[in-house]
């Protein structure tokens, strides 16, 4: 199964993640398919990059978000938008 989940980047208690899609048996910070993000919680106030249209493909292929990144995935509005118009 293909899930979206965060990858943790950064020094020690500096985090910063990326957004990837990865298959759910590769390690955290291992083997990934595609980079479609990244999350800075560390700035103020918290910085959120997505290509949006890669995610948007991802979601509408099936595959998961973590719970993680399903929040940020909603607070960008694309787990509606995946689910109200299926990709021609």
């Amino acid at each position: 199964m293909v899930r979206i989940r965060l990858r943790r980047m950064g020094a020690k208690k500096h985090p910063f993640y990326r957004l990837v899609v990865a298959d759910s048996v590769s390690p955290r910070d291992g083997r990934f398919i595609e980079e479609i993000g990244y999350y800075n919680p560390t700035a103020k106030p918290p910085v959120i990059h997505l290509q949006e249209e890669r995610a948007l493909h991802w979601l509408r292929q099936g595959a998961q978000p973590s719970d993680t990144a399903r929040a940020l995935l909603s607070r960008a509005g694309l787990i509606v938008a995946a689910r109200a118009r299926p990709e021609a």
